[in-house]
């Protein structure tokens, strides 16, 4: 075990961590990322249950997070005038989290934490500006995979692959001897985010949500830094298979194409809209994608493994940043734990590991319906069963209630594992 060679794909959060928790178990660990440096841009995600379980077996990490959290105190959802009708607000217990995290960060802090927390590791190497073009597997005595790179670095064999590069990994397509999309899951939904200059929250640390007809949602919240961040949501009904097509169409164009595709989509959607939608046309740092989940029939093919998106993309249900934590651990942990035997401790993964993918890609009945309704008439209902709930004080119950139980620390049980560094 302990000089197995090991190649991660993808250095974003899933990446470093399963390099952290590898070199731990006394791999020698390369990972590469296809960007020529790393990103620090994204949305805001946040740390739950067996992530935070996760994070603070990890020295320095839970610090790190506390000092780049968003600092939102809650979410105000509002009505086309800008009135609220409606408030959840954090618990201030990170072991009770509500709808509101207590580690809400944004991703791009996060993956720079998990690699200030690797980069002067002996047992890892970053190779930036690297992808990965061709895998052949030994088939007949499950040994090494040689793997062939498309920017200079040499071509190799490894003892494990393991693909960290996203819902819609390449990586993954090439180890499981499958197409790229194949093993997705529409959810009928994308989202876009990008920071603007003009300050929506007047200085407010409490983000606000509004929806419109159509299934519009916009997310606005604060950042340290003076801007406002933005999330803009397209929710399709679940029965409109080919929804999200134009949107998958116009990324193929680039971001100019993706923009004025998102512009014309909230045309006419109120509140403050036309401010947001100017300042998305001119923010450098716009991403969007398509909202999806991952459903591999296996976690592993051979020398192969996924890890987070690539491998169980939560989708709808918030959870993607909680299944990579958790299942980097996971994973070097149980290859730890079978030393020798990699064959085992990938049957350990997955075995430990599908249970919770199964749990936290759970969307419940109803949540997009409720969360950006389609009609005038089923925003009407919506917003005023909320202000409702939210004036008897029951909205406050429940969304502890609820987040208790989407938060407990130690809800899954993750073993402790031995390691050897």
């Amino acid at each position: 075990m302990s000089k197995l060679k090991v190649l991660v794909v993808g250095a974003s959060i899933a990446g470093p961590t399963a390099a952290y928790w590898l070199a731990k178990a006394g791999a020698n660990v390369t990972i590469i990322e296809r960007f020529p440096n790393l990103r620090t841009n994204g949305q805001n995600i946040d740390i739950r249950t067996a992530g935070v379980t996760v994070m603070r077996k990890m020295p320095g990490m839970e610090a790190a997070v506390r000092a780049k959290t968003m600092q939102m105190e809650g979410i105000s959802f509002v009505r086309d005038n800008g009135r609220p009708y409606g408030t959840i607000k954090a618990t201030g217990n990170p072991d009770q989290q509500s709808l509101v995290s207590e580690y809400e960060i944004f991703r791009g802090d996060l993956a720079q934490i998990l690699f200030d927390l690797t980069k002067d590791n002996k047992n890892i190497r970053y190779v930036f500006g690297e992808q990965v073009i061709s895998m052949q597997k030994n088939e007949k005595d499950d040994g090494p995979v040689k793997v062939e790179f498309a920017n200079g670095l040499p071509t190799s064999e490894y003892d494990l692959v393991v693909a960290c590069d996203g819902a819609t990994s390449r990586t993954r397509a090439l180890g499981l001897d499958c197409g790229v999309r194949d093993h997705i899951k529409p959810t009928n939904c994308w989202a876009a985010q990008f920071s603007i200059k003009q300050d929506i929250l007047e200085g407010s640390k409490t983000a606000q949500s509004y929806s419109a007809p159509g299934g519009r949602f916009i997310g606005v919240g604060p950042d340290p830094s003076g801007v406002n961040r933005v999330g803009l949501m397209g929710i399709h009904p679940r029965d409109d298979h080919d929804a999200t097509l134009p949107f998958r169409e116009a990324m193929t164009q680039g971001d100019d194409a993706l923009k004025q595709f998102i512009a014309q989509h909230y045309k006419g959607a109120g509140w403050k809209t036309d401010e947001i939608v100017k300042g998305m046309m001119e923010a450098g740092d716009f991403y969007a994608s398509e909202i999806v989940q991952v459903k591999t029939p296996s976690l592993y093919n051979g020398r192969f493994v996924p890890v987070g998106d690539a491998g169980y993309a939560s989708g709808f249900t918030g959870a993607g940043t909680t299944l990579a934590i958790a299942g980097a651990y996971v994973l070097a942990g149980e290859v730890g734990r079978h030393k020798d035997n990699l064959a085992a401790g990938l049957r350990g993964y997955e075995q430990r590991m599908r249970p919770i993918i199964d749990d936290l890609q759970k969307i419940p009945p109803l949540v997009p319906t409720i969360f950006a309704p389609q009609t005038a008439w089923g925003l009407w209902l919506r917003n005023n069963i909320f202000a409702f709930v939210a004036w008897t004080g029951v909205l406050e119950f429940a969304q502890r209630f609820f987040g208790g139980a989407f938060a407990s620390t130690d809800k899954y049980g993750l073993p402790d594992y031995e390691w050897v560094a």
